[in-house]
């Protein structure tokens, strides 16, 4: 009841989301947005999401289809007939028996409920309600699969900014040697060659710079896509302030990927659904045993005649060429099936914990030695540009700086965000939000 009550929760923020999002626009032009506020805008806004609450609605409405089996069946059943001579016979009981025929009427009501099927009713009833089950489950992965896609897009953008911001800061660095270069050349200190080496420099770094600003654009429409969102509004994100670390070994990240990823959960309650529908299968094997009861009108002329039946029936299907053993086969089969996507999903579990926890150990090593690096890089350019425009540097020796410069800011960035987009797949690979 719990469970049932948390996705009835879901299933009202959903509805009620989107209502308001049909009223509001959900971002605003010029909002800063944190990553908590993305996710929350994706969980509301995502047709995927949206998709799997009505494929588990449709689960749902097949669970009480299967109930209905438990309740008394009313039919109403109304026959007029007009019965016209059109050939005269000498038969002594004729079924038309006036020269102008007759008219017949019959209207019958019956009540038939299910005494026992030798557990078909419970079968069906178990199947459908372990389906909706699942069906929750794959809604839950899918909001997991969301928030990932969505934290995934968010570090990009903030990480394209950054590259971005690199490229226009070297950009500055070789127009300033550009400059400096001229007034030496002017002044007959350096050669041609320095102005020529650091216009087409500054060159290139126009066109990675032309490459950052696409890039940048490519992760905004990522990160609108991961949130389902099409709006015009414009708006910024937010850089996180903090590096929070996640301390973890690999048999706890498996043990607690095999408790909480729903999907494998989901699989779990198809196999349960598959050894029901085994069963089910074998059931066809068994009568049915009903009971019925009808009241009727009939005649042909009014008043009606009016009489009422009561009884039991046994159904019990003897052959049907062979066709309850090749469903008890099929079921088996599908059973199979499921437990061979169980292995594949356990596999595929361990392969992304075990591949997030060395991409995130790899960049937690790496961040420590890029700040290292760009301290460095950043300490040789200041004296590579001092010495230049103290005349003891050459133009080379600038270019060298400013591009170890580069590299090094840009490795620093790299390695950040791949500690976080390693750190939110491990999340993802162990069923965590």
């Amino acid at each position: 009841m719990t469970r049932l009550a948390a996705f009835m929760a879901i299933g009202i923020v959903l509805w009620a989301g989107a209502v308001v999002w049909a009223e509001t626009p959900p971002i605003q032009d010029g909002e800063e947005l944190t990553l908590e506020r993305c996710i929350e805008i994706a969980v509301h806004n995502q047709p995927e999401i949206i998709q799997y609450l009505y494929m588990t609605q449709a689960n749902e409405a097949d669970l009480g289809k299967a109930l209905s089996a438990y309740y008394p069946q009313l039919d109403a059943k109304s026959v007029f007939n007009s019965y016209n001579l059109a050939k005269k016979t000498d038969d002594p009981y004729p079924p038309i028996n006036s020269l102008y025929g007759y008219k017949y009427g019959d209207v019958n009501l019956t009540l038939t409920q299910k005494i026992y099927d030798f557990g078909k009713r419970e079968d069906n009833v178990a199947l459908a309600r372990l389906n909706v089950d699942s069906s929750r489950k794959d809604m839950e992965n899918r909001i997991t699969a969301v928030v990932n896609a969505v934290k995934s897009a968010y570090y990009d953008v903030l990480k394209a900014k950054l590259s971005r911001d690199i490229e226009a800061e070297v950009r500055e660095q070789y127009r300033k040697q550009l400059e400096q270069a001229k007034l030496f050349f002017t002044a007959g200190k350096k050669p041609k060659y320095d102005v020529t080496n650091a216009e087409v420099y500054l060159s290139g770094a126009e066109l990675k710079l032309i490459d950052g600003e696409n890039e940048l654009r490519k992760a905004w429409v990522a990160l609108n896509k991961a949130m389902g969102y099409e709006g015009p509004a414009r708006y910024t994100v937010k850089e996180p302030q903090t590096l929070d670390k996640l301390r973890m070994g690999e048999q706890e990240a498996l043990e607690g990927a095999y408790g909480n990823r729903q999907d494998l959960q989901s699989l779990m309650l198809q196999r349960k659904a598959a050894e029901r529908s085994v069963s089910l299968a074998k059931k066809d094997y068994f009568p049915s045993l009903d009971a019925n009861a009808g009241y009727e009108f009939a005649g042909s002329q009014t008043p009606l005649a009016q009489g009422w039946n009561v009884g039991v029936g046994l159904t019990w299907n003897l052959f049907s060429g062979f066709a309850t053993g090749q469903s008890v086969r099929k079921a088996l089969a599908n059973l199979k099936v499921t437990e061979a996507k169980i292995a594949t999903v356990r596999l595929q579990i361990r392969q992304e914990v075990q591949t997030a926890l060395l991409d995130m150990n790899k960049a937690e090593e790496s961040i420590a030695n890029a700040l290292l690096q760009v301290r460095q890089a950043t300490e040789n350019l200041e004296l590579v540009n001092l010495r230049y425009q103290s005349g003891l540097a050459t133009s080379l020796e600038v270019v060298a700086a400013t591009v170890n410069f580069s590299q090094a800011k840009q490795a620093r960035v790299n390695a950040y965000y791949n500690y976080v987009t390693a750190k939110a797949n491990l999340e993802k690979a162990m069923g965590r939000r």
